[in-house]
């Protein structure tokens, strides 16, 4: 599903990103999580940020049509790169930059290694290393993307629902209903490739993120499953200039699960730098 139909394309490291801006003000870069499209903001977070007065900026990064979605496997400094260069080619810096998941770690090393592109940032479901857990779950992911298998469209679903929502959503069956139809649409897709699947979210970044002097927010979610609030908190405590919110009753999807809690901390957050 892309943003819109004409909408306008960029190209930067080699490859084409497609990208929409809206409303007026000081400019806002959002960065989506791992297989989603840009549109994910549009929902409910960009239209509030206008509503406040800022003009924002988000994009399909490589992998997700219409951008280009080369079939290899991404690295995170291809996704830093092609994130520069739209920061670049669109002259934001500095911006202020909101990413989810690993849209904040591109926003992570963004801080680290190129500060003049950023003035704030908030870090939105993110961590800065895995733990057992976590890098058995990604090691899993990608045996069964090596292996060949392709799992039904329902049990995908399923299972995307249980990693991705909060109990709260997950115990209203009016809701998760609509969240399971969306979920097995979302795995039906076929144009959009596995490559970010093998981006390195895993090593540790602590040490680099005490280097940061960016002001930056980092924003858990209480039932966050893929990057749980106890991870989120140690980027908060090795980042300098950073400050902790978590909202509960979320999951890893909170975004979409209470964005108005999530719009309202982005703001407060964004008003202040």
């Amino acid at each position: 599903m892309a943003l819109v139909a004409d909408m306008p394309f960029l190209h930067t490291n080699g490859i084409r990103l497609s990208y929409q801006r809206s409303g007026q003000g000081d400019r806002v870069l959002m960065i989506i999580g791992t297989g989603a499209g840009g549109h994910a903001w549009t929902m409910h977070q960009t239209p509030a940020l206008n509503r406040a007065g800022y003009e924002t900026v988000v994009f399909d990064n490589r992998g997700i049509p219409p951008s280009d979605a080369p079939v290899d496997k991404y690295s995170l400094a291809d996704m830093v790169a092609d994130t520069t260069g739209l920061i670049e080619e669109l002259g934001l810096a500095p911006c202020r930059i909101v990413g989810s998941s690993l849209g904040a770690t591109i926003a992570q090393e963004l801080a680290i290694d190129h500060p003049h592109l950023v003035r704030c940032a908030v870090l939105i479901a993110t961590r800065a290393r895995a733990d057992a857990a976590r890098r058995a779950q990604t090691a899993a992911e990608r045996a069964l993307l090596e292996s060949g298998i392709r799992l039904p469209a329902e049990y995908e679903s399923a299972k995307r629902v249980f990693d991705m929502l909060s109990p709260a959503t997950l115990n209203d069956d009016a809701v998760v209903a609509s969240w399971l139809e969306l979920f097995a649409l979302a795995s039906a897709r076929r144009d959009i490739t596995p490559g970010q699947a093998w981006i390195d979210n895993d090593t540790d970044r602590s040490e680099r993120l005490r280097a940061v002097a960016t002001p930056c927010r980092v924003v858990a979610f209480t039932d966050d499953l893929i990057t749980p609030p106890h991870l989120g908190a140690e980027v908060a405590e090795a980042i300098p200039d950073c400050d902790y919110v978590e909202i509960p009753d979320a999951g890893h999807l909170g975004h979409l699960e209470k964005p108005e809690e999530l719009n309202a901390t982005i703001i407060e957050f964004l008003d202040g730098h």
